[in-house]
């Protein structure tokens, strides 16, 4: 390979899965993982749950211990990316320092979304990206007596779960009319609805937050867009991140919803790749159309991707997207994506909350909801990583298995 350095900004699960990668297919370059936290690169999903829970120790975390990188020769350098020349092919640090390269990658990831609300700077007030958020907010979260949280995406249901767990009154508002509603059906919405208000969490649907308000820079709490006030010794937002491509714009490449690549993951740069959260690349699954996913399976195949090209391997992106969330006692998994869908097959029961939803477009699988049936959810991995041939009709037939039928129709 006549790459001597591959340069990786961002040190997440898109940014480390190249790194090792890298290594698993022979390269014996240089490998430079830039990362703006302190300490070894380490997961996310169980931030906003487990980890504040205390369920899940920080070493638990991470990727791989402190000798993987040493082994691995795998730089880990504590800095900030702050511009690439892309002429001399270098990234310039905050510390002052630069590195070159022969290939970059940008695996950037994205931010929260800040809330545009007079009071969103006040002690108390949460947004949950890091370790270090959840650090700040776990102690509290034990302590909390009336909890509102901004939001009914996965992020902040998580949250809510957790909360209400630890015993707060918990108040959720949510601009749309269900949890969730951007990313999964109303059938799987219903069901996360009433577990939640099961749990004792409330929730205000078709209501913003006009306000937060604060004691000696303190909240104590919010006031809803209809006038309402709501005590609240803890706020926890989560409506939406922004993909951090602020890097890649100044330096002039491609941006559409994020860092724009190819179905190779090239940025309009062929020196730069990029993946995960803050890239935007035509998804098969969704007609081709620009696309932009926030989930640990797209960042980790878009990374193993990447090092099979830059080892001479290329090949289109095509892996088919899942996704999962963890709240109270439910585990919702979904495999592929209902963007569009028309029609609906739920399996299972609603009652018990052990039902898989399966979602069609103009008579085709696209995407498969599973609350607590993980089979279900394996199964339907495998169906829709190949032509589906399941039609509503099979589906809807009386006794039904979705794995049985997958045992079937193997190729």
């Amino acid at each position: 390979m006549s790459l001597a350095s591959v340069v990786i900004v961002g040190a997440g699960h898109a940014g480390f899965q190249v790194a090792s990668s890298l290594r698993q297919e022979g390269y014996a370059g240089r490998i430079v993982l830039i990362g703006d936290e302190p300490g070894l690169p380490y997961q996310r999903p169980p931030l906003s749950k487990a980890y504040l829970l205390g369920k899940i120790a920080e070493n638990n975390m991470l990727f791989r211990p402190a000798e993987y990188f040493e082994t691995q020769r795998i730089e880990l350098l504590h800095d900030q990316a702050t511009a690439i020349d892309r002429l001399n092919r270098r990234v310039l640090l905050a510390s002052g320092g630069e590195l070159t390269y022969d290939h970059l990658v940008l695996a950037t990831g994205a931010h929260n979304r800040p809330l545009p609300v007079p009071g969103a700077e006040l002690e108390g007030v949460f947004g949950i990206k890091t370790k270090a958020d959840a650090d700040a907010l776990s102690p509290l979260a034990k302590q909390a007596r009336d909890v509102v949280v901004i939001g009914a995406g996965f992020i902040g249901l998580e949250f809510a779960a957790v909360a209400a767990a630890l015993g707060a009154n918990v108040h959720v508002l949510e601009l749309g009319d269900r949890p969730m509603a951007r990313a999964v059906t109303r059938e799987m919405s219903e069901v996360f609805r009433k577990a939640h208000e099961g749990w004792g969490v409330h929730f205000d649907f078709r209501q913003g937050l006009a306000r937060i308000e604060g004691d000696n820079g303190r909240v104590c709490a919010v006031e809803t867009s209809d006038g309402r006030r709501l005590p609240a010794d803890l706020v926890v937002f989560g409506i939406g991140v922004i993909p951090n491509a602020q890097l890649a714009t100044e330096a002039g490449l491609a941006i559409e919803n994020g860092i724009k690549v190819d179905a190779h993951l090239l940025t309009s740069d062929p020196q730069i790749s990029a993946l995960g959260d803050a890239a935007c690349f035509p998804c098969l699954q969704n007609d081709e159309q620009p696309t932009r996913l926030e989930s640990v399976q797209n960042a980790v195949d878009q990374g193993r991707n990447i090092a099979a090209r830059l080892m001479g391997k290329p090949a289109p992106y095509t892996a088919l997207p899942w996704f999962w969330t963890d709240q109270g006692n439910l585990k919702l998994q979904i495999a592929g994506l209902s963007t569009g869908h028309d029609d609906t097959v739920v399996l299972g029961s609603l009652e018990t909350s052990e039902l898989s939803v399966l979602c069609f477009r103009s008579g085709q699988l696209v995407a498969v909801e599973s609350c607590n049936r993980m089979g279900d959810h394996m199964a339907a991995r495998k169906i829709l990583s190949r032509p589906p041939k399941l039609t509503p009709q099979m589906a809807a037939a009386k006794g039904f298995d979705l794995k049985a039928w997958e045992a079937a129709n193997r190729d």
